[in-house]
């Protein structure tokens, strides 16, 4: 029967093992995008339905050559198959899926510079997916991934009258939350009413009591995939408005994880 000390000795290999495999991991995924001939500047877009959207792809201008030349662009839907192909200075579309016809397409002059980025035309909830954006070129072929997520956002219109501050948004999907601060960032109380205008898509209606002229004003309006921060000015006239969008990067769960597994290894190494 192992002893005490031969238990815990056995523990602490085992957990050295599991957290050296991770660290080995981490960085050969670092490692493997920093060297990709190919990449995106955002490998988890959000796009709004019903709009278009362009899913970027390109090759890094400093691994590109005087000479380079695009031999073929291949975009692919992982659950569906090939949604786009440009190959020797044209579109090659034998095979494509049936929902992208007349749906997608490259730049052929940004092709030329090494930028295979797709426009995707009129976003459906169905186009949400992984997609895999390939290039083979004079320099070397390569592949990204990229993960669309699908929403429904819009700014808000503002309105002010009798001291009421009004914001109304016309379209939202995931329902958000709302929230309005003043300027030192103090949340304030308001009523919001959402009226679901079609499947799932909710209009916003958020009102601010005993708004004062010459004050400005935050209305967050969000869910897990968009923020739209609205600063509002009221001014002797009106008010006055602007909005800014951010969108979320999946995953924080998983850094979450991860953060508490490797805080939870050390944490076990102090104790032993």
């Amino acid at each position: 029967m192992a002893t005490v000390g031969q238990i815990i000795f056995y523990s602490m290999v085992t957990l050295n093992v599991i957290l050296a495999a991770f660290i080995i991991l981490i960085l050969s995924l670092a490692f493997s995008k920093s060297t990709s001939k190919v990449r995106s500047s955002n490998t988890k877009p959000v796009a709004n339905l019903g709009e278009d959207h362009i899913l970027s792809c390109y090759i890094p201008a400093e691994i590109q050559q005087n000479s380079l030349s695009v031999v073929l662009v291949s975009w692919e839907k992982m659950d569906l198959g090939p949604i786009y192909r440009y190959e020797n200075g044209a579109p090659a579309l034998d095979g494509q899926v049936s929902q992208f016809k007349g749906r997608a397409q490259v730049f052929p002059d940004a092709v030329a510079r090494g930028n295979a980025s797709l426009l995707l035309r009129s976003v459906r909830r169905s186009d949400e997916g992984e997609y895999a954006c390939s290039i083979r070129s004079s320099v070397g072929q390569g592949k990204v991934s990229i993960q669309l997520r699908t929403a429904v956002f819009s700014a808000p219109t503002l309105n002010f009258s009798n001291s009421i501050l009004t914001s109304e948004a016309s379209r939202w999907f995931p329902k958000p939350d709302v929230t309005w601060l003043n300027q030192t960032g103090k949340v304030l109380n308001a009523s919001t009413r959402f009226t679901e205008v079609s499947a799932g898509i909710y209009s916003v209606l958020s009102t601010l009591q005993s708004a004062q002229v010459s004050e400005t004003y935050s209305c967050r309006i969000e869910n897990n995939l968009v923020v739209a921060v609205t600063e509002a000015t009221i001014t002797g006239t009106g008010v006055l408005g602007r909005t800014f969008f951010t969108f979320s990067l999946a995953s924080t769960l998983l850094v979450s994880f991860y953060l508490n597994l490797i805080t939870g290894v050390l944490c076990i190494f102090h104790v032993v």
